[in-house]
């Protein structure tokens, strides 16, 4: 018995695949593009992940260099996952910079929410302008590096040029 390749589901797997690799490499990017700005700010890392990992999952790293350890684990894993919403914004049609701006306002967006809920930052509204700059500009390097991935992967996709032969085809 032969499964069909060219299906819903083999798109979704497809995307979802791609986003898990675009969001790696946009992890890697916004981990570097911090690194770059703490070292000019002299600025701490964040304690966010930590704060959030132990009100949702009861985390309590026993020393410093656990809290590092496990707040590393967490930006790493919570970047990554990302990139699934970026292939759930490729399927629905989106690609490119609107991908990117919608993907970057969702990612953004989230944070000035989530961390204020769980006590891991204050709200954006009692934030310094220049602080919510830099976390910007963060999420920006984060969402433009996956995106850039998630695209020249997902073009390279079977799926992406099945889709347009059908495409094409439809049109005629």
């Amino acid at each position: 018995m032969k499964i069909r390749e060219n299906n819903v589901l083999g798109e979704l797997s497809a995307a979802i695949g791609i986003g898990l690799l675009a969001g790696l490499a946009g992890t890697a990017a916004i981990t570097l593009s911090q690194a770059i700005e703490m070292k000019i700010t002299k600025r701490e890392p964040s304690e966010a992940p930590v704060k959030v990992a132990k009100k949702t999952a009861g985390i309590k790293p026993a020393d410093e260099e656990q809290k590092e350890k496990v707040s590393q684990e967490i930006h790493w894993a919570y970047g990554t996952v990302w990139g699934i919403a970026r292939g759930i914004i490729g399927l629905i049609g989106l690609k490119g910079l609107p991908a990117t701006a919608v993907h970057f306002a969702t990612i953004w967006g989230t944070s000035m929410v989530m961390l204020p809920a769980f006590k891991a930052s204050p709200p954006v509204i009692e934030q310094a302008p220049g602080a919510i700059a830099i976390d910007g500009l963060h999420h920006a390097v984060y969402a433009l590096a996956t995106g850039v991935v998630y695209d020249a992967l997902y073009t390279r996709s079977r799926y992406h040029r099945r889709f347009y032969k059908l495409a094409n085809i439809l049109r005629r």
